[in-house]
Protein backbone atom coordinates (compact mmCIF):
# COMPACT_ATOMS: atom_id res chain seq x y z
CA UNK A 1 0.00 0.00 0.00
CA UNK A 2 0.92 3.59 -0.58
CA UNK A 3 -0.39 6.07 1.98
CA UNK A 4 -1.22 9.64 0.95
CA UNK A 5 -3.21 12.59 2.24
CA UNK A 6 -6.30 13.87 0.47
CA UNK A 7 -5.55 16.08 -2.54
CA UNK A 8 -1.90 15.06 -2.49
CA UNK A 9 -0.49 14.61 -5.98
CA UNK A 10 0.14 11.01 -6.95
CA UNK A 11 2.54 10.16 -9.74
CA UNK A 12 2.45 6.77 -11.44
CA UNK A 13 4.64 5.10 -13.99
CA UNK A 14 4.21 1.91 -15.98
CA UNK A 15 7.03 0.37 -17.94
CA UNK A 16 7.20 -2.46 -20.39
CA UNK A 17 9.86 -5.08 -19.75
CA UNK A 18 10.66 -6.69 -23.09
CA UNK A 19 13.73 -7.46 -25.16
CA UNK A 20 11.89 -5.88 -28.11
CA UNK A 21 13.03 -2.24 -28.19
CA UNK A 22 10.41 -1.30 -30.81
CA UNK A 23 7.38 -1.24 -28.51
CA UNK A 24 5.40 1.72 -27.16
CA UNK A 25 3.07 1.94 -24.17
CA UNK A 26 -0.19 3.92 -23.87
CA UNK A 27 -2.52 4.36 -20.86
CA UNK A 28 -5.98 3.68 -22.28
CA UNK A 29 -8.21 3.34 -19.21
CA UNK A 30 -7.78 3.67 -15.43
CA UNK A 31 -10.56 3.21 -12.91
CA UNK A 32 -10.56 3.40 -9.13
CA UNK A 33 -12.58 1.28 -6.72
CA UNK A 34 -12.83 0.91 -2.94
CA UNK A 35 -12.87 -2.88 -3.47
CA UNK A 36 -9.72 -4.55 -4.88
CA UNK A 37 -11.74 -7.42 -6.37
CA UNK A 38 -14.70 -5.46 -7.82
CA UNK A 39 -14.10 -2.84 -10.49
CA UNK A 40 -17.70 -2.77 -11.73
CA UNK A 41 -20.06 -1.95 -8.85
CA UNK A 42 -18.62 1.28 -7.43
CA UNK A 43 -15.96 2.80 -9.66
CA UNK A 44 -14.55 6.18 -10.52
CA UNK A 45 -13.02 6.71 -13.96
CA UNK A 46 -9.75 8.61 -14.09
CA UNK A 47 -9.23 8.03 -17.80
CA UNK A 48 -11.34 6.15 -20.34
CA UNK A 49 -10.36 5.39 -23.94
CA UNK A 50 -7.42 7.75 -23.57
CA UNK A 51 -9.67 10.65 -22.45
CA UNK A 52 -9.22 12.21 -19.01
CA UNK A 53 -12.38 11.89 -16.87
CA UNK A 54 -10.86 13.59 -13.82
CA UNK A 55 -9.82 17.24 -13.97
CA UNK A 56 -6.66 16.53 -11.95
CA UNK A 57 -5.51 13.69 -14.26
CA UNK A 58 -2.40 14.68 -16.16
CA UNK A 59 -0.20 12.62 -18.49
CA UNK A 60 3.53 13.34 -18.36
CA UNK A 61 6.14 12.97 -21.08
CA UNK A 62 7.87 9.61 -20.71
CA UNK A 63 11.65 9.18 -20.98
CA UNK A 64 11.13 6.41 -23.57
CA UNK A 65 8.20 5.09 -25.65
CA UNK A 66 8.01 1.91 -23.53
CA UNK A 67 7.17 3.97 -20.42
CA UNK A 68 3.89 5.71 -19.52
CA UNK A 69 3.60 8.36 -16.80
CA UNK A 70 0.63 10.16 -15.31
CA UNK A 71 -0.59 11.77 -12.12
CA UNK A 72 -3.73 12.87 -10.29
CA UNK A 73 -4.85 14.20 -6.91
CA UNK A 74 -5.58 11.65 -4.19
CA UNK A 75 -9.25 11.18 -3.35
CA UNK A 76 -11.54 8.86 -1.40
CA UNK A 77 -14.96 7.46 -2.16
CA UNK A 78 -16.55 8.17 1.23
CA UNK A 79 -15.34 7.88 4.78
CA UNK A 80 -16.47 4.27 5.14
CA UNK A 81 -13.93 3.17 2.50
CA UNK A 82 -10.40 3.70 3.83
CA UNK A 83 -8.63 2.60 0.63
CA UNK A 84 -8.74 3.26 -3.10
CA UNK A 85 -7.51 0.67 -5.61
CA UNK A 86 -6.56 1.33 -9.22
CA UNK A 87 -6.92 -0.86 -12.28
CA UNK A 88 -5.43 0.37 -15.53
CA UNK A 89 -5.53 -0.97 -19.06
CA UNK A 90 -2.57 -0.16 -21.23
CA UNK A 91 -2.00 -0.69 -24.92
CA UNK A 92 1.26 -2.08 -26.25
CA UNK A 93 2.00 -1.08 -29.84
CA UNK A 94 4.78 -1.07 -32.38
CA UNK A 95 6.91 2.00 -31.75
CA UNK A 96 6.66 3.41 -35.30
CA UNK A 97 3.06 2.39 -36.07
CA UNK A 98 1.41 5.80 -35.95
CA UNK A 99 -1.98 4.31 -36.84
CA UNK A 100 -1.96 2.15 -33.68
CA UNK A 101 -3.92 2.80 -30.48
CA UNK A 102 -0.81 4.22 -28.81
CA UNK A 103 -0.80 7.22 -31.14
CA UNK A 104 -4.56 7.89 -31.39
CA UNK A 105 -4.85 9.70 -28.06
CA UNK A 106 -8.35 10.39 -26.79
CA UNK A 107 -10.85 8.18 -28.61
CA UNK A 108 -14.09 9.86 -27.53
CA UNK A 109 -16.01 8.74 -30.59
CA UNK A 110 -16.52 5.18 -31.71
CA UNK A 111 -16.71 4.26 -35.35
CA UNK A 112 -19.95 2.72 -36.55
CA UNK A 113 -20.63 0.54 -39.51
CA UNK A 114 -22.56 2.46 -42.19
CA UNK A 115 -25.12 -0.38 -42.26
CA UNK A 116 -26.00 0.10 -38.58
Amino acid sequence: PYYVDMDQNLFLQASLHSSDQNLALFVDTCVASPNPSDFRTLVYELIKSGCARNSTYSPFPPPRPDVARFGFNAFSFVSRFPSVFLRCQLAVCRRDDYSSRCYQGCASRFRRNADS
